[in-house]
């Protein structure tokens, strides 16, 4: 199998979209599978409109059509919606090469934020984009019930997953935070208005308010938020060791599709409370035990009083976290994605059998 992966987020970015793919090309490259990245840093790119920070690629098309003709890929997956995706799933249709697509993002709850206009102005160029996908992955079930009722599908599963040589309950914890007054709350992710950051760092509890990150909403939250510890970004062991510092991660987005940090935080020991949306309830489940995964007792809590959940999470067992948290990882995520690759191929064929 001749594998292309299409994306339009890739290194340097730092988010959980890119941590996902690159984390799933290495671990299809540890198992013999080569796979052509057709990604940003092969064409020219410019700043994306509010967000510098991100690059997006200049009219990618026909670069992109050539390193596709060469690398003659029987799949492609397509990662995301924007200038490289489009280009990539053009390719697809006229040469009749099939592809899978991913739903890693908002857009359209991200777009509403952004522009004040309805959400549902934007779902229609999301519903065209994966029309003849092979199959969409989906990183949780409630995200699949969702597109399906859309109409984006068919869904297939791929969650994520952790290093768990990097993410561990044992090991040093954050200097700057080890003195602040608990209970320590951390939040790490971006900083950006579709964060929903104010309903953390707005909250009424004892203790201390920690966020980890960047991105353009940073100096806004800095001034608005004398009191609270902004660290910037952090990686590797750094951003361990905050996790390991807080009492309780604070996941306050009502628009992720999953929370990668919300199973980093897990597998470091620290209990989660979020809303019951999309991503933590899938993690978390309503009773915090989980959903795929299960656990014998409350790794954090959701509630639609953020307040409450904190309350509610700040009891559970470190341990309990660490046990969820141990449960996701790269090879069993990685399957699931082979799983909806070689799905893709086997019904392409079963298509053109059944056409001959």
């Amino acid at each position: 199998m001749k594998l292309a992966l299409a994306t339009d987020a890739w290194l340097p970015q730092v988010n959980g979209v890119v941590r996902s793919l690159t984390s799933t090309v290495e671990e299809l490259g540890r198992r013999g599978h080569e796979v052509e990245t057709i990604t940003p840093d092969r064409f020219l790119t410019v700043p994306m409109p509010g967000y510098a920070s991100i690059r997006l690629a200049m009219a990618p098309r026909f670069g992109l059509r050539r390193m596709l003709d060469e690398a003659a890929p029987d799949i492609v997956h397509i990662a995301t919606e924007g200038p490289i995706g489009w280009a990539a799933r053009g390719w697809c249709l006229s040469r009749a090469v099939p592809f899978t697509s991913a739903f890693h993002t908002r857009f359209p709850e991200y777009a509403a934020v952004r522009t004040g206009l309805s959400a549902e102005y934007f779902w229609p160029i999301l519903q065209r984009f994966h029309a003849q996908s092979c199959a969409v992955m989906v990183s949780t079930r409630s995200l699949a019930t969702e597109l399906e009722e859309r109409g984006i599908g068919p869904t297939r599963a791929w969650s994520r997953g952790i290093d768990h040589a990097l993410f561990r309950p044992d090991g040093p914890r954050h200097p700057q935070m080890a003195s602040l007054p608990g209970p320590v709350l951390l939040n790490v992710g971006r900083v950006a208005p579709e964060k929903n950051l104010d309903a953390f760092l707005g909250l009424d509890v004892p203790g201390s308010k920690v966020v980890v990150g960047d991105g353009p909403a940073l100096e806004t939250l800095r001034r608005r938020y004398p009191d609270v510890l902004f660290l910037g970004a952090l990686a590797g062991e750094a951003l361990a060791s905050a996790y390991r510092a807080a009492d309780c991660f604070v996941f306050p987005s009502l628009t992720d599709t999953f929370g990668l940090v919300v199973i980093e935080a897990l597998a470091c020991g620290t209990p989660v409370a979020a809303y019951p949306v999309t991503g933590p309830v899938d993690i978390l489940g309503i009773d915090g035990r989980g959903v795929d995964h299960r656990v014998g007792w409350p790794a954090g809590a959701v509630d639609a009083s953020l307040g409450r959940a904190v309350e509610a999470a700040l009891l559970a067992e470190r341990t309990d976290a660490a046990a969820l948290g141990s449960l996701y990882s790269w090879e069993r995520a990685t399957d699931q994605f082979l799983a909806a690759i070689a799905s893709a191929l086997s019904g392409t064929a079963s298509s053109l059998r059944t056409a001959a």
